[in-house]
């Protein structure tokens, strides 16, 4: 699954809602160890761009 959201993420990054309502569906469907390594993907990949976004969903 986790390879999957990640697939999901990287189709939707062009708009900041979509990315936003997929990452939180993302985080809610996988275990813990998952969310880790999602976490980290994300800052390395979009924690430029969408930061306040990974701030907040990562935080909840």
């Amino acid at each position: 699954m986790l390879e999957y959201f990640k697939t999901i993420l990287s189709k939707v990054s062009f708009d900041k809602r979509l990315f936003e309502k997929e990452l939180r569906k993302a985080i809610k469907a996988l275990i813990p160890d998952e969310v880790t390594e999602l976490k980290e993907w994300c800052y390395a990949k979009f924690g430029n761009r969408y930061e306040p976004i990974l701030v907040t969903c990562f935080s909840e």
